[in-house]
């Protein structure tokens, strides 16, 4: 009569648990929280020097696409319509509609973002 063995425990049940390495532990730790993430892609609305100026000018007063082309200088309507889409997209500015024109104004968010700057720049 032959006999059978039984088989032994396949090796992912005979592992123990391991402690959590430095590794995983440090991988936990370095993930960004929300607000490192939000702020990242505020600071991303703002990372072209135009964008940047946009803002800038919207501190002083609200304006419209016209009146930012002047205050730019070099810039044509269409780039600079772009720039405000951008920011709008982000919500950073937003449009308030008079007659034929939008005049952009900064969201909470965009104050607090330009006075950031403004602190840095000073």
């Amino acid at each position: 009569m032959a006999t059978t063995s039984k088989p032994s425990a396949s090796p992912k049940s005979a592992k123990k648990s391991k402690p959590a390495t430095r590794a995983s532990k440090a991988s936990a730790v370095s993930r960004p929280s929300a607000e490192i993430r939000q702020a990242a892609d505020l600071l991303k609305q703002v990372s072209d020097p135009t964008r940047l100026q946009v803002l800038m000018l919207l501190t002083q007063k609200e304006r419209n696409v016209s009146e930012l082309c002047a205050d730019l200088g070099t810039q044509s309507q269409p780039a600079v319509s772009h720039h405000l889409a951008l920011l709008r997209h982000g919500r950073l500015i937003e449009p308030r509609r008079s007659g034929k024109h939008n005049f952009y104004y900064l969201t909470e968010a965009g104050r607090e973002l330009a006075e950031v700057v403004n602190s840095l720049v000073g």
